[in-house]
């Protein structure tokens, strides 16, 4: 992060299927290699897969499971006089977004199962329920958060 210039964000272009940036936001996380067609076609095997197992909207399921996976609050570490702190912040949306996409994926990696839009699928419909590794991630977060409470005064 620059201290002078002001960050350019650019902005992301809307999928083509569903029309959301965040969807088009979340394929771009799944990219190897630069692959567009291959990362858009795992995730909209995954919204597939999903809406054949619930008998419901996939993108409502990813949604869901979005805004359960992504953290309120974090640790970011503060050199002050010599000692290191963990300092709990918020968290902008822009993150949030991000450790979410960024943990839901390398979780899906890391399951067991054929094809990574099945593992994608799976690590979506545990998260929408409140279960499932990513969130025990979150919590993780939160809790090392709540622990260092006591230094939110060096902000």
């Amino acid at each position: 992060m620059p201290r002078r210039k002001k960050v350019i964000t650019r902005e992301v272009i809307p999928d083509p299927k569903y029309g959301g940036i965040d969807v088009a936001r979340f394929i771009s996380y799944v990219l190897r290699k630069g692959k567009r067609s291959i990362a858009e076609n795992i995730f909209y095997n995954a919204i597939d897969i999903i809406e054949e197992k619930r008998k419901a909207n996939g993108l409502d399921v990813f949604r869901k499971a979005m805004n359960n996976v992504s953290p309120v609050m974090e640790v970011k570490s503060r050199r002050i006089g010599g000692a290191t702190y963990q300092v709990p912040i918020e968290v902008k949306s822009r993150r949030k977004f991000a450790l979410a996409s960024r943990w839901i994926i390398n979780f899906a990696k890391a399951r067991p199962g054929k094809s990574m839009a099945e593992k994608l699928a799976a690590e979506f419909m545990a998260a929408a329920d409140g279960e499932g590794a990513s969130i025990k991630k979150r919590d993780d977060t939160h809790r090392m958060a709540e622990a260092n409470k006591a230094f939110a005064h060096f902000r």
